[in-house]
């Protein structure tokens, strides 16, 4: 039987895998969506928003690749059990969350927001200079991007903490486990990072209980999902001073109504999902990779765990 690789996402981003593919694995025959060919040759499927009824409709799929990062958009549940699904892990997503987390730590950290405000309102006002090594830095996930991240930002020479569902060790970094763990790590975080995966857990992880555990006038990156957030809560907090300044790449829903607080808020600077985007040539070839060690009967990297949900 002959193998069909399909891809459902972007079409211009599918024609740039395509090339990757016909490069590599001319033995395939790669597929951009609607054109399926014969569904039952469709072994792989690439797909941000997977079809429905995708048992049937691909009565020998193998494996689902998700063409993100984050498979909170799949509804795991609707799959079929024994189906292995893969997220997208890539050289692409992790430079460009490292980027966008650096930028915007470094300037809560150097009080950027501030001087926007100041130079709004004519106001010449140098603030205090604090050194990395005295601002502490808090990632809430420590999976690939939360690590990569980490590591960015140790080298700058901020003091550094981790948290996550289960325990990590990762180098200069002070990493906490678990809920019993959350407030230590809390307390002691001047700029908290979420790059949490979305869960049934995690949905409206970031509440009001939460940021009052942070110091008073801690500085927010939220760069997760927008569902984390309770956005009341933000808003309370960041009138309360107890949020000093909230960088948000990530909203429920996207994009934001035209009304919505977040747009002009003064404490708030939004952007619309860009932090980390996947690169089409680099993820042909990481999916190929992935491929290359399913049919060696390898793990594959970024293979979802149903239980916990990524």
């Amino acid at each position: 039987m002959n193998t069909t690789f399909l891809y459902k996402s972007d079409p211009a981003r599918g024609r740039q895998w395509a090339e990757v593919f016909n490069r590599h694995r001319p033995d395939i025959d790669f597929r951009i969506w609607p054109d399926i060919g014969d569904p039952a040759q469709v072994r792989f499927l690439a797909a941000w928003v997977p079809p429905k009824d995708i048992a049937e409709r691909f009565p020998n799929l193998e494996v689902l690749f998700s063409s993100g990062a984050g498979v909170d958009q799949f509804d795991l549940a609707a799959l079929p059990a024994a189906l292995p699904v893969v997220r997208m892990v890539e050289p692409g997503i992790v430079r460009g969350m490292v980027e966008y987390v650096t930028h915007a730590v470094l300037g809560l950290h150097r009080d950027m927001p501030q001087y926007r405000r100041q130079q709004q309102e004519g106001q010449w006002q140098p603030l205090p200079v604090r050194p990395a090594a005295e601002r502490r830095v808090g990632v809430l996930g420590l999976g690939s991007l939360g690590q990569a991240v980490l590591a960015q930002l140790v080298a700058l020479g901020f003091d550094c903490a981790g948290w996550s569902r289960s325990r990590h060790a990762v180098d200069g970094v002070q990493c906490h486990a678990g809920a019993e763990e959350l407030p230590a790590f809390l307390a002691r975080t001047d700029i908290l990072v979420c790059l949490l995966p979305l869960t049934d857990s995690t949905r409206g992880f970031l509440d009001a209980k939460l940021f009052s555990m942070l110091p008073m006038g801690a500085g927010l990156v939220h760069v997760g999902r927008g569902p984390h957030l309770v956005e009341a809560d933000l808003l309370d907090a960041l009138a309360s001073g107890q949020i000093g300044d909230a960088v948000l790449d990530v909203a429920d829903p996207e994009p934001l109504p035209p009304a919505h607080a977040f747009w002009r808020h003064p404490r708030i600077q939004l952007t619309p999902h860009i932090a980390s985007m996947t690169q089409p040539l680099s993820a042909a070839e990481a999916v190929l990779d992935n491929l290359r060690r399913f049919e060696a009967g390898e793990p594959m990297v970024g293979r979802v765990d149903r239980i916990k949900g990524y």
